[in-house]
């Protein structure tokens, strides 16, 4: 790797010859590989980070090219899950790169398993359960996170430095309300790109080691609105994350069987020890109509369209119900 390709971001005073080599020492880790994530992983691909790992439990949808930047059409023909689309798109950015793709939910779990490994984390995510399980994971393990949402024309995004700053459930009060999706209002990119700008310039500062003072930043691009403040003062005593006796109630989290996803019409069902090539087996014996790219398998079954996954995950669209969920999966599987 030659640092050429760096030198307009080593003449920044700000980084230098180096920061640009902690850059290329360093890892991070991206949950989720939509909007948010597709913007931040080619940011920090480019910036020349040493070791990326990105995880996502989703496949590509015409719908995410809008605001998905590392995604095509052909993608989206072949419903590919977007850590591999993502994965092919960076290595062509960069062949040096190390990268760990995960097609998975992320829980706690999994959390446990992989922050260890990695020097920053970074939400992508449209899921508060999931940012709380972030959240005390990374205090509970020392982990700098940095936190990001957009939606509609809005943007939000702060920093956290366990030791030095309060957490995420410290600032949940003075946090604009986010509990919108994309799927249900929307969202246009120039949100998405200020959200992305924030934390990518926090996570540089991160990754170089550079002192700072984390702050909330929040604003509306459509209206022109922008705020920013800081939050060092916000720690409360009795929080359960890092305050005097902390129990970091999301640390061994793990999601139910069933789960709605929000906005989806979708319910997400986890078979424990189903595997894909069971599965396979299973549609074929009962003369069962699938198609596969290899890495997801999709049929039809009560007039709903079902997709599965390599690790037992199945998501059922067209579907809002739990329970109605657990008809169909008795129904299917018995």
């Amino acid at each position: 790797m030659t640092q050429n390709r760096y030198s307009r971001q080593i003449l920044f005073d700000g980084i230098g010859e180096e920061g640009q080599q902690k850059i290329n020492r360093k890892s991070a880790l991206i949950i989720g590989m939509g909007a948010l994530g597709t913007h931040l992983a080619e940011g920090l691909v480019r910036a020349g980070i040493g070791k990326l790992y990105i995880v996502d439990r989703d496949y590509i949808e015409y719908s995410n090219l809008q605001r998905q930047t590392l995604f095509t059409e052909a993608d989206a023909r072949q419903q590919m899950p977007k850590v591999i689309a993502a994965q092919h798109a960076l290595q062509a950015i960069r062949e040096d790169l190390e990268i760990v793709p995960f097609i998975e939910n992320v829980d706690g779990t999994f959390l446990n398993r992989i922050v260890p490994e990695v020097d920053l984390v970074l939400d992508a995510t449209d899921n508060f359960e999931t940012r709380m399980m972030i959240n005390d994971v990374a205090y509970a393990l020392e982990k700098p996170w940095i936190y990001g949402g957009v939606v509609r024309s809005t943007y939000v995004e702060a920093a956290f430095i366990p030791g030095q700053t309060p957490c995420f459930q410290c600032l949940i009060p003075q946090i604009p309300a986010m509990n919108l999706t994309c799927d249900t209002v929307g969202v246009i990119q120039p949100a998405v790109t200020m959200a992305t700008s924030l934390q990518l310039r926090d996570a540089l500062k991160i990754l170089t080691d550079t002192p700072f003072t984390p702050r909330l930043t929040y604003g509306d691009i459509w209206e022109g609105t922008h705020q920013a403040f800081g939050f060092g003062r916000m720690q409360r005593a009795s929080c359960p994350t890092c305050g005097e006796h902390p129990e970091y109630p999301y640390l061994h989290h793990s999601p139910t069987n069933y789960a709605a996803l929000c906005g989806r019409d979708t319910v997400q069902y986890q078979r424990e020890g189903l595997t894909y090539d069971q599965l396979v087996d299973y549609l074929t014996s009962r003369h069962m109509v699938y198609r596969t790219n290899g890495y997801l398998l999709q049929f039809e079954y009560g007039g709903y369209r079902i997709v599965a996954f390599q690790n037992g995950r199945l998501l059922i669209h067209g579907m809002r119900e739990v329970e109605q969920a657990k008809k169909l999966i008795h129904q299917l599987f018995g």
